[in-house]
């Protein structure tokens, strides 16, 4: 029983990095209505980014996550503002061949730079525990699970309190009534991208504690925020951390029960489930 207890906080401690991954691609999805294929891609940008600024400067990635985040932030906001929204009026398959490419673009941008190696940080604390009783949990998934609800709480109150939030909310609920106030939604969705790729930024910060990541994971990656936010309901934001939080649940005891290589077929079984029963995800969108 305690096993099982501590296969279970795990995998929820990890699902909490997965939420914020899918965050950024709720966020960006209920927003402008496109779809990141390059979001595994951006987040491997955090976790090498994480890497450098650690070797560089012994910075450690919960602390270089915030800087990742600004610089990511940039990049999405630029790539929003100066391709996606010429896209916008463009068929949709226009749109995945425009973005596919992007993401072939920076994984190929990546193994150029770093290489196929696999690639991790090392930071003091790497292989210390919190011991409750016979519960034994990893210091370096409580620190990111933390940092991935601090953000994730941080979002929910930037988007419902905050004018830019309310604003963003409106292009997305009525473009056309955005439009007739007077809201630049162009600008708007530029903000949008950016903030999306700001959380993927950070939890490719935080991954880079807990996984040994190469390029190549990247487009892993990418399906994996597509399952949890198909299972959470597309454009809803606490559906998205929670199907993170499921998903990392649902992983952690397959590679318990099963074997650890057999997690993404529990996943994709979860994914077909839930479509049959709620075609429309788990919660609606916010």
């Amino acid at each position: 029983m305690m096993t099982l207890i501590n296969v279970g906080v795990n995998g929820l401690l990890i699902g909490l990095v997965y939420g914020l991954m899918a965050l950024g691609l709720s966020v960006i999805f209920g927003v402008i209505r496109v779809v990141n294929f390059a979001h595994g891609e951006m987040m491997v940008i955090g976790v090498y980014g994480a890497i450098i600024l650690h070797k560089l400067l012994g910075l450690d990635p919960i602390l270089s996550a915030p800087i990742l985040a600004l610089v990511l932030f940039g990049l999405g906001y630029g790539l929003q503002r100066g391709l996606i929204n010429r896209l916008l009026e463009k068929p949709e398959h226009v749109q995945f061949i425009v973005l596919a490419s992007v993401a072939l673009i920076l994984l190929n941008l990546q193994l150029i730079i770093f290489g196929p190696e696999a690639k991790a940080v090392n930071v003091s604390y790497s292989l210390e525990s919190f011991e409750f009783g016979a519960i034994l949990i990893d210091k370096t998934r409580v620190y990111t699970a933390c940092v991935s609800l601090l953000v994730a709480v941080g979002l929910f109150a930037f988007f419902k309190y905050t004018l830019m939030g309310k604003m963003i909310r409106a292009c997305a609920d009525n473009l056309l009534g955005a439009k007739v106030v007077g809201l630049n939604y162009k600008h708007l969705y530029a903000m949008s991208f950016g903030i999306g790729a700001g959380c993927v930024a950070i939890a490719g910060s935080l991954l880079s504690l807990i996984f040994n990541v190469t390029p190549h994971l990247a487009p892993e990656l990418t399906l994996l925020g597509f399952v949890i936010v198909i299972i959470g309901g597309l454009g809803s934001m606490p559906g998205a951390l929670f199907g993170g939080v499921l998903i990392g649940l649902v992983q952690s005891y397959a590679g318990y029960f099963t074997e650890p290589s057999l997690k993404s077929l529990f996943s994709f079984a979860l994914l077909i489930i839930v479509l049959m029963f709620k075609p429309q995800g788990l919660f609606k969108q916010s």
